[in-house]
């Protein structure tokens, strides 16, 4: 009963496992599908500023260099944006590897478990049986 009860819970996990990877994945090819869409949207970060509120704390050679840099980082992110797309076969091989190599280690702690389990029943067995106090009465 025990051996069933481990290999049950075994089983439990694998499939909560197997529910979260497929529903990440399914979020994850969903983003990175759309993400083509949203090409175009960093070219606005050039026209970021600080708000009011926080203007009189930075000194102004911080706020200009970080315009400056939103500015040179703009055309990589659209670059990247564009190229998402592109990247959901690799998102699908990685899910699959994962996915694998997590249920192989739940498999791993499934059979460490079913060793524990037959080891506390081989040491704990010494004493119950027909033959538990023979060795006593003999002598």
């Amino acid at each position: 009963m025990v051996y069933a009860l481990s290999w049950f819970f075994v089983v439990a996990l694998l499939a909560i496992w197997s529910l979260s990877a497929w529903a990440l994945h399914a979020v994850a090819v969903w983003t990175v599908s759309n993400a083509g869409v949203l090409s175009g949207a960093a070219s606005g970060a050039s026209t970021m500023a600080l708000p009011n509120w926080l203007a009189p704390w930075v000194p102004p050679e911080v706020a200009q260099w970080a315009s400056q840099l939103m500015a040179g980082l703009a055309p990589f992110v659209d670059s990247i944006m564009q190229a998402a797309p592109a990247l959901a076969g690799g998102l699908t091989v990685a899910t699959w590897v994962i996915w694998g190599v997590g249920s192989v280690l739940l498999l791993l702690l499934g059979a460490g478990l079913h060793l524990l389990v037959a080891l506390m029943r081989r040491r704990g067995g010494r004493g119950t049986g027909p033959n538990a106090g023979s060795s006593l009465a003999a002598g």
